[in-house]
């Protein structure tokens, strides 16, 4: 498919993807998503491809997430090529792909963009990125280190010189050997795909609310949600 939000180059073994909307805060709409999947089909097909780096253009964001925007403009994540919001399915490429995977974190990692990051097998961060979900506390690169959920930060000049060591790396390594780490990484968790699925059915009943409809509005206006006339629901 030709490719409108996303860019998709090779160097030497390595597979950059790059969600390519720095106006959006590189948000993903349906067809952002769509392009993702095929970006990590071909890279998976592609012989000559060793290792596959996902980044964010620009240097303020990674990926800030569902384009919520989007959301308020049209009441949807706008239309993609099968009909279907295809997120669980790039949630299940990035896993399933025999290759090492690396997020190149350049700047905001916000709520699905948070997920893809963790997601990936390795997470490079810049020193100014910072994770979490919208509307709750988030934490900085230092933190995120600390507590495991990134692998290395780098300053926000040397992330792509790193991600290139790094992915060199393991390019001299058995992809046979890399694909079995991998697998049996994610081994451990493909429990938990009925779980995933089961939170994603609830939010989409939620996200059909008015409570929800609200937050997305207030987004979109920067403004604070105003939740009050929702805390009489008592029902659960």
């Amino acid at each position: 498919m030709a490719l409108e939000d996303v860019r998709y180059e090779v160097e030497q073994g390595l597979a950059w993807i790059t969600i390519d909307r720095p106006e959006r805060l590189n948000a993903f709409r349906a067809r952002t998503v769509d392009e993702l999947v095929a970006c990590f089909k071909r890279a998976w097909a592609d012989g000559s491809v060793g290792v596959v780096c996902l980044t964010g253009a620009g240097d303020r964001a990674f990926c800030a997430g569902g384009d919520q925007k989007q959301r308020a403009e049209t009441g949807d994540y706008g239309p993609s090529e099968s009909g279907l919001f295809e997120v669980i399915g790039l949630h299940r490429v990035i896993r399933d792909i025999p290759k090492p995977v690396i997020a190149a974190v350049n700047g905001l990692a916000i709520g699905g963009g948070h997920v893809l990051h963790v997601l990936c097998d390795l997470t490079i961060a810049a020193d100014h990125a910072r994770f979490g979900q919208n509307g709750c506390r988030q934490y900085d690169a230092a933190t995120a280190e600390r507590w495991g959920l990134v692998n290395a930060v780098v300053p926000v000049a040397e992330l792509r010189d790193t991600v290139r060591g790094w992915a060199d790396e393991m390019l001299a390594m058995s992809p046979t050997a890399l694909r079995f780490l991998k697998q049996s990484f994610n081994a451990d968790s493909e429990h938990l795909m009925g779980t995933g699925q089961v939170a994603f059915s609830g939010l989409h009943v939620f996200g059909g609310s008015e409570e929800a409809r609200e937050g997305v509005t207030a987004f979109a206006e920067k403004r604070q949600p105003s939740f009050d006339r929702y805390r009489g629901d008592v029902s659960v």
